[in-house]
């Protein structure tokens, strides 16, 4: 059955052809959907029949926000981390012991329970395609485990056992690589997208150039496509390595050198920013504008995780970017929603265009301006046509 949404304020496309500016916005709008579908977008006054219709009351209407970056399969609480870290305690992965602890002792049921809490609390501001990692397990039987309930909720799963070193390999960073780039990613590959690791050598958790070069390689002959965790806590080799490797997104990119920039702005690989990490570490903030003005390719994600950034809020996301990363209101919406399918490789999403999913978010408000402008007020919610 086809419908068509009216009453549209100001529709955000992504689509500039369609309409103004960055955002190809519309006004006064109307959109068809059929079958799960976008099947027209434009002026209200010139939007053909459906067999039914909704009506959103003078509201702005954006694609579905994409989270291209989540840590969702957890159990456990570090709350007392996140209060230290506000005392002046800084971070430095450490604290993804813990989690790695609590995790293997959850049952499936208590996992599943915690994943589908989160996604709900995702889609009730917006977000409606998400990125959900492994990482919590660091074993082979616990990382596939992670992977299969990843997969009970998305289709962007990322097999991240090179997250940390667990404890039981201290002193041998090596052994646990092998272990990663052997039987772990021979039972992981088959049930994720992507696969992922922590490029961080000033964290003595986490892992060098040399290490994540092997993890990647290995990830890419297994099939799987490429993410990178680089550049968070220092300048380091993540960046460059995930451009040379042609990932795509390096993630955080906190701390870059002119050469970093200049080997995103010449590849293909998306700056992923996760300003919400910042927030909860008392960290400085990735410098969006340097990026954008490069030419560099930008996208928003929540990072949602119990230790580093526990929020699932893209509206929050896109706040934060304008006021500490100096976007625009435009440039984080679009970051936060096309930039999020760029970074997953995806033509479907992140757009409303004939042809892409009819995954729409109405705002209680007549402009997407009003995410940045009204922080903190639940603003956005998914529109079920």
């Amino acid at each position: 059955m086809s419908t068509v949404v009216t009453g549209i304020a100001e529709l955000v496309t992504n689509e500039p052809g369609l309409g103004d500016g960055l955002l190809g916005v519309v006004a006064d709008a109307a959109v068809v959907v059929d079958g799960g579908a976008i099947a027209w977008v434009g002026p209200a006054r010139w939007a053909p029949d459906a067999d039914a219709r909704v009506d959103v009351g003078g509201r702005a209407v954006l694609p579905g926000f994409v989270d291209s970056h989540s840590h969702l399969v957890f159990a456990g609480d570090r709350a007392a981390e996140f209060e230290a870290r506000m005392a002046g305690t800084p971070y430095d992965g450490g604290g993804i012991a813990s989690t790695v602890a609590a995790t293997r002792a959850a049952p499936d049921d208590a996992l599943r329970a915690a994943l589908a809490r989160l996604v709900r609390e995702m889609r009730a501001q917006g977000t409606t395609t998400v990125e959900v990692k492994s990482g919590y397990g660091l074993t082979v039987a616990e990382e596939a485990r992670a992977l299969r309930l990843a997969g009970e909720v998305t289709t962007e799963t990322t097999f991240l056992g090179a997250h940390v070193v667990p404890p039981e390999y201290t002193g041998r960073p090596d052994d646990y690589v092998d272990l990663v780039t052997g039987p772990m990613l021979a039972a992981c590959a088959p049930l994720a997208r992507w696969i992922d690791v922590f490029c961080e050598p000033a964290s003595p958790h986490a892992f060098d150039g040399d290490a994540a070069r092997a993890v990647l390689t290995a990830g890419r002959n297994a099939g799987l496509e490429l993410r990178v965790h680089a550049n968070q806590l220092s300048a380091g080799p993540g960046v460059r390595l995930a451009v040379e490797l042609g990932a795509a997104s390096a993630d955080h990119c906190t701390h870059l050198t002119d050469a970093d920039v200049d080997a995103l702005a010449g590849g293909g690989t998306v700056a992923t920013l996760l300003p919400g990490v910042e927030f909860a570490t008392r960290s400085p903030y990735p410098d969006a504008r340097r990026l954008l003005d490069a030419g560099v390719p930008v996208a928003l994600a929540t990072d949602c995780n119990p230790g580093s950034c526990f929020t699932s809020s893209m509206p929050f996301c896109i706040a934060l970017a304008v006021r500490e990363m100096r976007m625009t209101p435009a440039e984080a919406v679009r970051a936060a929603t096309a930039g999020g399918a760029a970074a997953l490789r995806r033509t479907d999403v992140g757009r409303v265009a004939v042809g892409a999913r009819a995954d729409l978010v109405v705002l209680d408000a007549p402009s997407y301006r009003h995410l940045a402008y009204r922080p903190g007020v639940p603003l956005a919610r998914s529109l079920e046509p």
